[in-house]
């Protein structure tokens, strides 16, 4: 099945909040950052994610950003310091 490349951020006020969250997050993708997560999704669980974080989400505090990165941008990322990229599904680095 085919899966796309996406960027999930969030910021959230409520510790208790952020935790359930980045649990949610790290069950299918990598954090790259304190709130930011890198994942190959197909829309299914794209779609299964985002549902299950908007109910612990507070719509009047909290926000929840999810970027497409196709795969020519993908190309183009650049990282510096100490940062990996999000392997994709299947795929074994030895």
């Amino acid at each position: 099945m085919e899966r796309d490349f996406y960027v999930l951020a969030y910021d959230i006020a409520s510790d208790s909040r952020r935790a359930r969250v980045a649990r949610l997050m790290e069950s299918l993708g990598d954090r790259v950052q304190g709130s930011v997560f890198e994942a190959y999704l197909t829309p299914a669980e794209l779609d299964k994610l985002v549902k299950r974080a908007l109910k612990i989400l507070d719509k009047e505090e909290d926000s929840l950003r999810v970027y497409s990165i196709c795969a020519g941008c993908k190309e183009k990322i650049k990282m510096h310091g100490i940062s990996k990229a999000a392997v994709p599904p299947g795929v074994k680095i030895i």
